[in-house]
């Protein structure tokens, strides 16, 4: 393992679960950690938590899907810390409709623009930096919906990280032998603020035996403090008994239905 000290990481998605985590794990590491989110009350509530325990955290509110906010916020970022050494794209987000039958057009734009677009947004920026200095680290949480999609993530969503993980392979397979490291994070179902929007939000007692939001943090963290020389390309982290989810799908299945939808099949 090495250490972050004098390194800069940048954590979309950084105001809860996996991206609260995973910044507090890499500020432990001696990361300077910058925190992406829309919300900055629950962005600042991270930061003080990374001060109070002797990291340090820089809170930049930034809508990730704007072009003109990223780059402002990765001017700001330069001009105020220097160059990012780590990228970790966690921001995630699913739509409400989860069957192509139903499924609203904006919706459908709003989860790949988050989802896929912002990442390929975020990444362009950062990767001049990371080539021209030979090294530089870009993590990117997918999904194992990406490999197996289905009504429980939703079209939107499978869709969009099988994209995204498609575009870290290209740059694993382009960009490798000039420094740069392109890793990809495929959680099973885990117990993040997501859930909440699901039709059939699951039960206190079946999340107690999802992936928790600290053990794709613990891998991201590997990936990352592990020597430049070394990269994992690829992590699943799925959770070790698997539940069953058939009830869960029959119910997204209607989810947006008109009322005649019975008629229409």
């Amino acid at each position: 393992m090495t250490t972050l000290a004098g390194k800069i990481a940048l954590i979309t998605g950084a105001g809860s679960g996996m991206g609260l985590k995973t910044a507090q794990l890499l500020a432990r590491d001696g990361a300077t950690v910058v925190l992406i989110g829309r919300r900055q009350e629950a962005l600042d509530s991270v930061e003080d938590s990374i001060r109070a325990d002797g990291g340090i955290a820089h809170a930049m509110r930034a809508d990730i899907t704007d072009a003109d906010d990223v780059t402002r916020v990765l001017d700001r970022v330069r001009t105020e810390l220097g160059p990012v050494d780590v990228l970790v794209n966690n921001a995630g987000s699913s739509s409400s409709v989860l069957n192509p039958q139903w499924l609203p057009h904006e919706e459908w734009r709003q989860v790949l623009e988050v989802n896929l677009t912002a990442v390929f947004q975020l990444t362009q920026a950062v990767l001049p930096g990371m080539l021209g200095r030979s090294t530089g680290t870009i993590v990117t949480v997918s999904s194992l919906a990406a490999v197996n999609p289905n009504l429980l993530g939703g079209a939107a969503y499978g869709a969009a990280k099988a994209g995204v993980r498609n575009f870290m392979t290209f740059l694993h397979n382009t960009f490798r032998n000039q420094g740069l490291r392109a890793i990809t994070v495929l959680p099973g179902e885990a117990d993040t603020p997501i859930l909440d929007n699901r039709a059939r939000p699951p039960a206190e007692e079946e999340r107690a035996s999802m992936v928790q939001p600290e053990d794709v943090a613990e891998a991201i963290r590997l990936a990352v403090t592990l020597p430049q020389r070394v990269v994992l390309q690829e992590m699943v982290v799925a959770p070790t008994r698997q539940r069953d989810t058939s009830t869960d799908i029959e119910i997204s299945r209607g989810v947006g239905a008109p009322a005649d939808a019975a008629t229409q099949a």
